[in-house]
């Protein structure tokens, strides 16, 4: 009978474990449904009478996002900010750095920095994706973060190419250490046109046509490579002009040094009754003197030239710096 009643104790052991084990599954099912549901109705009662202003609609057709991604952008109340000082009072971090929108962990907000400038459409709708994606990168959990971070990890250090990027993505390695990958995922997703296949994947679920709020950055960035390659252009065009204008001049200082000389000597010539030998000499004297005028007409117009390129040169530059201050968030300093 003892052996009957061990294997009976033990039997009863594995059923109260069983029990046990399925009791605290179903616990934990409970637990992720009732999250599930609590979201939702938090979510509901925060978006409840909500209706979004037009613009806010626009960036949303505009950025195509999905139903999804619409949702997370609406329930964080988005406000498109037209002025510095409005702006700032809800992104006040980094008042010395140019910052174009913020997120509010924890679905308190997205504010945009409204840019009116034509030269800089696309602005407002890529800050409006950027920011969404903070949002979505929020609220994804543990193990589909870890899944991102990983491919967006990878192609870091393996695929990406843009220089431009790479320099964005040191910048936060420096000014956001610890979410650095929370910006990748927002950095790459808005601005980089080819991405590998699971992260494309990835962005599908949140924006039905990725690659216009890439154009729209595209647009803008151009706005300033644009004039910037001109510049740079100009400025090598007024070099080659000032090298130019530098060596004339000196040849007809060197000239009109030696023309003086010959002049007096002319003079002497004259004053000594060498007639005959002034008249032969004359001639070489005038075409000497000519073309000494020709090459002062020449310096003329090289710094004629010079001059209006300095000016055109200087309007683009002009340009560039309007679309550096329509940027210009800083609240101190504003130089």
């Amino acid at each position: 009978m003892l052996p009957q009643t061990k294997r009976y104790k033990t039997q009863t052991g594995s059923l109260k474990t069983a029990l046990t084990i399925g009791a605290t599954l179903a616990a934990c099912l409970v637990l992720v449904l009732l999250t599930i549901n609590m979201q939702r109705i938090t979510d509901w009662w925060r978006l409840r009478g909500y209706q979004p202003p037009s613009s806010v609609q626009q960036l949303a057709d505009q950025d195509t996002m999905t139903d999804y991604t619409r949702h997370m952008f609406y329930l964080n109340r988005p406000q498109l900010l037209p002025s510095v000082s409005s702006f700032r009072k809800h992104c006040p971090e980094n008042e010395t750095t140019i910052v174009l929108g913020c997120y509010h962990p924890g679905q308190n907000g997205i504010f945009v920095y409204q840019v009116n400038d034509p030269a800089l459409q696309g602005v407002s709708q890529v800050t409006a994706a950027h920011e969404v994606l903070h949002a979505i990168y929020a609220r994804l959990s543990k193990n589909d973060r870890n899944q991102l971070n990983s491919l967006l990890n990878n192609y870091y250090k393996n695929g990406l190419q843009d220089e431009r990027v790479k320099s964005e993505i040191k910048l936060y390695q420096q000014t956001e250490p610890k979410d650095v990958l929370d910006e990748m995922s927002c950095t790459f997703g808005t601005e980089v046109a080819d991405l590998p296949a699971p992260l494309e994947n990835y962005y599908r679920k949140y924006f039905s046509d990725r690659s216009k709020i890439v154009a729209y950055e595209q647009q803008y960035e151009a706005a300033f490579t644009a004039r910037q390659s001109k510049i740079k252009q100009y400025d090598q065009q007024l070099a080659a002009i000032k090298q130019q204008i530098d060596s004339l001049q000196s040849t007809l200082t060197s000239e009109k040094s030696q023309l003086n000389d010959a002049q007096n000597q002319l003079k002497a010539m004259l004053a000594s009754g060498q007639t005959e030998e002034y008249n032969a000499t004359v001639p070489a004297y005038n075409n000497r003197v000519n073309q000494y005028n020709d090459g002062v007409a020449d310096l003329k117009q090289r710094i004629s030239q010079y001059n209006q390129l300095v000016q055109t040169r200087n309007e683009v530059a002009s340009e560039l710096t309007t679309l550096d201050k329509a940027l210009d968030t800083r609240l101190s300093p504003r130089n």
